[in-house]
């Protein structure tokens, strides 16, 4: 963007001092008044960057398409894919983290694992055709990609599967009013945005704390912080997010096991993982 605003003045500039030589000015009282349509670019420049990022990155959205990438998808969560060995990050949406959890009805569901669900669904076999916006900080492709011409971001939003990341695009901000005031997928309760999930905001695990007699089942109402129970007999819970849960396995036998909130695990004797 910088440089487009540099090549902006400068040919401003340019074209200036070059029309009032060829018509002749040899007075600086003939060259300020051509310099003041420099002062005047200036100022266009100043007040289209002072529109803010969002709108500027709105304003830029149709300079930045690049070539299509094309072919079979391999979903990853429900923002990702993968084509032709690409990582794809869809543009202007965030979908829930694929260990997220939404609350509705009183229960907790997976929504991040349906969110990626209904893209695969959505995609099914069919071609996707991605077309390039971006490349973020991990080097992964934005792209708004369509199968058989139908924008895949939007159905993403519109069905209710994912937010408008109004961070980077105002694209479908409209597609999630909609989805909103029609309870479909995520909005049918509550539901963390996914920017806040992964700084480590969650929903209460429970509305009331459980019963200490009662068995536990793994994902239970909620119940999916993992109680281990490290080499050296430290006892560490882990919550979804955090870099050892996946691979973290839990053995009641050994006395391990699932707690429903932080505030349970640290009183039953457990403390947070570092990582």
């Amino acid at each position: 963007m910088r440089g487009r605003v540099r090549t902006f003045l400068l040919g401003a500039a340019a074209g200036a001092v070059a029309t009032a030589l060829v018509t002749g000015a040899d007075r600086a009282g003939d060259i300020v008044p051509a310099l003041d349509s420099v002062t005047a670019g200036v100022g266009s420049a100043v007040d289209w960057l002072a529109d803010g990022a969002g709108t500027v990155r709105e304003k830029l959205d149709g300079d930045t398409a690049g070539a299509a990438l094309t072919g079979p998808a391999r979903i990853i969560d429900g923002d990702t894919l993968e084509v032709r060995g690409m990582r794809v990050r869809l543009h202007g949406i965030d979908a829930p983290e694929s260990a997220q959890r939404c609350l509705s009805a009183a229960q907790f569901w997976p929504c991040g694992q349906d969110a990626s669900r209904a893209l695969a669904g959505r995609i099914g076999a069919q071609p996707v055709a991605c077309e390039e916006r971006d490349r973020d900080r991990y080097g992964r492709i934005v792209a708004v990609c369509r199968v058989a011409g139908e924008d895949v971001n939007a159905w993403m939003v519109s069905e209710g599967w994912a937010f408008a990341y109004r961070t980077y695009s105002l694209r479908y901000v409209a597609d999630e009013i909609a989805a909103r005031a029609a309870d479909r997928g995520i909005w049918r309760g509550r539901v963390v945005a996914p920017w806040d999930w992964r700084r480590g905001e969650r929903l209460p695990a429970m509305t009331q704390p459980p019963d200490p007699g009662a068995i536990v089942l793994p994902g239970a109402a909620g119940c999916v912080i993992k109680g281990n129970i490290a080499s050296d007999g430290e006892r560490i819970y882990h919550v979804p997010g955090g870099d050892f849960y996946d691979r973290t396995g839990i053995d009641t036998g050994r006395g391990e096991r699932w707690f429903c909130s932080e505030s349970e695990a640290r009183a039953a004797g457990w403390r947070k993982s570092r990582r």
